[in-house]
């Protein structure tokens, strides 16, 4: 099954969303919990954001990392030194592993761009031994992301084509109040608990947030892409200057929130 996300260079995606993932893996892996000598899978490693950070916040026995993307699954394998860790291709709804292969099944900024995100979920509680952990993140696309609202407002002031980026960005699976933990309930998770956890995307200037999705990447850079010349100059100009403020470019900081959830394999 397909994702939502696309990808053309790892390295794009690294300033588009790596750095910020790099930073809220080891909130999330608070949350989500680990233990020395785990077998955990990583649904939807990326770049490895989540992967490496395991490695280092415990002694886990195995980690797998899976993703649809082989240009993820590619960067991520070239920059894996660590025998614990294998990375491979695979499909968050259709896990090419048995039933009860692993302690914990985690997934970091991965659900909201899975077309039937129920679906991963219960592939997730599958592969996981009964007492094992299935934990999730997604960004709040809607109301904790200031930082792309900023874009998504913009494009929206300027064309239809926007409104419609808009109201498809805003509302993408996983990420209202409460939505994963309804998802997790009904997939058969016991003791589900979802929280908030924030970071701060700080940027050097325009050209730093602005960048990755000039070059067409995840679903912003999409759009852009879809955008003849002029208007992607358009675009680009009304959204420095919402950078900008009013004020001379350079640095520029947002803070950002993930809805956050974990059950228990009964």
């Amino acid at each position: 099954m397909t994702s939502s996300f696309n990808v053309h260079d790892a390295a794009g995606y690294e300033q588009l969303m790596g750095r910020w993932s790099q930073k809220l893996a080891p909130l999330f892996i608070d949350f989500a919990g680990i233990a020395n000598g785990e077998r955990i899978l990583d649904v939807g490693c990326g770049t490895g954001s989540l992967t490496f950070a395991l490695a280092k916040a415990a002694d886990p026995s195995e980690i797998t990392g899976i993703d649809y993307s082989p240009v993820f699954v590619e960067a991520a394998a070239r920059r894996n030194t660590n025998p614990r860790i294998t990375i491979r291709q695979g499909d968050a709804c259709a896990l090419p592993f048995e039933d009860g292969a692993f302690d914990r099944a985690l997934a970091l900024l991965v659900l909201h761009f899975v077309p039937d995100a129920g679906k991963a979920v219960s592939e997730m509680r599958r592969v996981v031994r009964p007492g094992g952990i299935v934990a999730a993140v997604v960004w709040d696309h809607l109301g904790g992301m200031p930082g792309m609202r900023m874009m998504v407002d913009t494009v929206a002031a300027l064309s239809e084509g926007g409104r419609q980026l808009r109201g498809r960005y805003c509302f993408q699976p996983m990420m209202q109040p409460g939505e994963m933990k309804r998802t997790f309930v009904e997939r058969g998770l016991d003791a589900v608990t979802e929280t908030e956890l924030m970071i701060r995307m700080n940027y050097r200037d325009f050209d730093d947030y602005w960048a990755p999705i000039a070059a067409g990447e995840g679903p912003l850079g999409k759009y852009m892409a879809t955008l003849d010349e002029a208007e992607r100059e358009r675009v680009s100009a009304a959204v420095r200057d919402a950078y900008e403020a009013g004020r001379s470019d350079g640095p520029r900081s947002f803070a950002n929130v993930a809805w956050a959830c974990r059950g228990v394999v009964p």
